[in-house]
């Protein structure tokens, strides 16, 4: 309950709420315009300022928090839980809070020596939710109602909060809208969270195979069966690759064994070429043995003879010393050639030998080196294993991050369905909370509209399902009049409860094209629950769309009217001044 809200600035006209049913009327002269100016008069800042007092949350140049306001500090006096407190905020310092009052036993991180609190606004909000519907400080679960969200049913803010009954803004998370109102209805609450953290791990699983089957990760690309074949044949690989290396026997000399082996094989190849080019030169001389015949002088003689000529004596003394000296020349040439030709064999010889014996030597290297290996190549065989075992360990990771995920899949869809079943059970448990909420709502739609109305609550295969139906629906009115019984059942339902906010506000917007005589009906109502389940009700409203003539006889709205806005002046708003 709100009793007071007051400022530090002189111009600021204090509000003092009462008990039960208030009004905000703001007045708007006929030879008034809407004037050129940001904060009106001050309806819509009043719930701002009552926001920001309790911890909401502050934006830039937006709200409060901009420059005609810098330096204003705002406090707010209230009864929570038997308390009454008072907390100020600066838009100097909107981080922190102070908060005064009856706050004797509350545990907070920082107190000051008089008792009073300097808090804050994170720690305020967990210390308004303890107050105010009971929330643990530091709740278990990741998602969970807060007093942020469950205060902003209670005291809806900006045109966003009245587009349904179940939001508080149009771009609501499903699992905020969940978790509140089911906390808000007395069902369990802890469903929606748990819910929301198996669709976490669901929508995590799909993000991972998505990203594995764009290629931007790996570990889940293909099927079990793939990897498990791949794997079995590098498994057999890494079986080869391994007994290699066991029987590799490294020499210590390999590399010196290995070039004279290479030195060996160029000598002998010289050799056998060397030998190649003496053969065939043999083989020449050979043939000039055979070919070299000194000329016969009686064959030149008998020519002549058979021509007739005869030769004198002198010439054929000369013939056969010509005979002769060529004879002396092939016999001496002769002589050399075979002289050549054993030199040559003897070379040949001797490089058959040396030929042999390099071969023997080399044989015996290529041994050494066929049963040995040099370390450098023993090392790359390492590297080779090694990476052969790290594809294998690789291919491991991946069958088992498979097997997780699929595995990982399956747990989220049989825990989804068990937490259903554990919901749809206990929300049968909960039928008189819920049939007590549901009748609430019906019997006040009905005063309004002489019409059934139905609050429907429900587990789906999505969690909780909530809708509102009035038979008249159609009109943005009648849909704002959802809203408005939506909020009074809740008010109405938490009057009852220990502790309890025991408040509801209402800006003008909730009645924006409503029918002058459910405006009319709906007012009266308020103030009727109100005063009869014991919580407060404020709202915001214009004169100029009140429904005076629609107003039973014994109801006179003035009398709870708490303060009045005018435009006949500058001082005449809220804030007593304009920008």
């Amino acid at each position: 309950m709100i009793l007071a809200v007051r400022a530090n600035m002189p111009t600021f006209r204090e509000v003092e709420f009462r008990p039960g049913f208030n009004v905000v009327l703001a007045d708007r002269t006929k030879e008034s315009t809407r004037r050129d100016s940001r904060n009106g008069l001050g309806k819509t800042t009043l719930i701002e300022i009552i926001h920001f007092c309790l911890g909401g949350q502050t934006r830039r140049n937006q709200g409060l928090m901009v420059t005609p306001l810098k330096g204003w500090t705002f406090s707010l006096e209230m009864r929570v839980n038997g308390r009454e407190l008072s907390v100020t905020r600066s838009t100097e310092t909107p981080s922190w809070v102070n908060v005064y009052g009856d706050v004797r036993d509350l545990t907070a991180s920082s107190k000051r020596l008089d008792g009073t609190l300097a808090i804050r606004t994170s720690e305020w909000n967990s210390l308004l939710g303890e107050l105010a519907f009971g929330l643990e400080r530091a709740p278990i679960s990741k998602y969970h109602p807060t007093f942020r969200s469950l205060f902003s049913y209670v005291v809806r803010r900006g045109r966003d909060a009245f587009a349904s009954p179940f939001l508080h803004y149009r771009t609501q998370q499903e699992w905020d809208k969940q978790v509140n109102n089911a906390f808000l209805l007395g069902l369990e609450w802890e469903h929606a969270g748990q819910l929301q953290e198996l669709k976490d791990q669901e929508n995590l699983l799909n993000s991972l195979r998505r990203a594995a089957r764009e290629g931007l990760m790996e570990g889940m690309i293909g099927t079990l069966g793939n990897l498990e074949a791949e794997r079995a044949r590098v498994d057999s690989d890494v079986r080869s690759r391994s007994e290699g290396l066991d029987s590799f026997r490294v020499h210590p000399q390999y590399e010196e064994i290995e070039q004279e082996a290479n030195d060996l094989t160029s000598t002998i190849q010289q050799l056998s070429n060397a030998n190649l080019a003496d053969g065939r030169l043999v083989d020449l001389y050979r043939s000039s043995l055979q070919d070299d015949q000194a000329p016969d002088a009686d064959d030149v003689l008998a020519v002549y003879d058979a021509v007739g000529v005869t030769m004198p004596e002198l010439v054929r003394r000369r013939l056969d010393e010509v005979e002769d000296f060529h004879r002396q020349i092939i016999a001496n040439r002769r002589a050399y050639l075979e002289s050549e030709i054993q030199r040559i064999e003897a070379n040949r010889n001797q490089r058959e030998l040396q030929i042999q014996s390099g071969v023997e030597r080399r044989a015996q290297l290529l041994e050494v080196l066929k049963t040995h290996g040099a370390l450098l190549e023993y090392t790359r065989l390492q590297e080779l294993h090694l990476d052969l075992i790290s594809t294998r360990n690789d291919l491991d990771n991946r069958i088992s991050n498979l097997r997780r995920f699929e595995q990982g899949r399956s747990e989220v869809r049989v825990n989804k369905e068990l937490l259903l079943q554990t919901a749809r059970r206990e929300f049968e448990e909960r039928r008189e909370v819920r049939e007590r909420a549901i009748n609430i709502f019906n019997l006040k739609s009905e005063e309004l509209y002489n019409a059934p109305g139905n609050l429907v609550v429900d587990v789906t295969d999505a969690g909780f399902r909530f809708d509102v139906e009035i038979m008249r629906s159609g009109s943005q009115g009648i849909n704002n009049m959802k809203i408005f019984c939506y909020d009074q059942m809740l008010a109405q339902l938490w009057a009852n409860e220990e502790p309890s906010p025991g408040l509801l506000v209402h800006d003008s917007t909730v009645f924006d094209g409503v029918d002058e005589r459910q405006v009319a009906l709906a007012l009266e109502l308020a103030q009727r629950e109100a005063d009869r389940w014991g919580f407060q009700y404020v709202c915001a409203l214009n004169s100029d769309t009140l429904p005076y003539d629609d107003f039973s006889s014994g109801f006179d709205l003035n009398q709870f009217v708490r303060i009045r806005f005018t435009d006949e002046t500058e001082e005449g708003g809220l804030l007593g001044i304009r920008y």
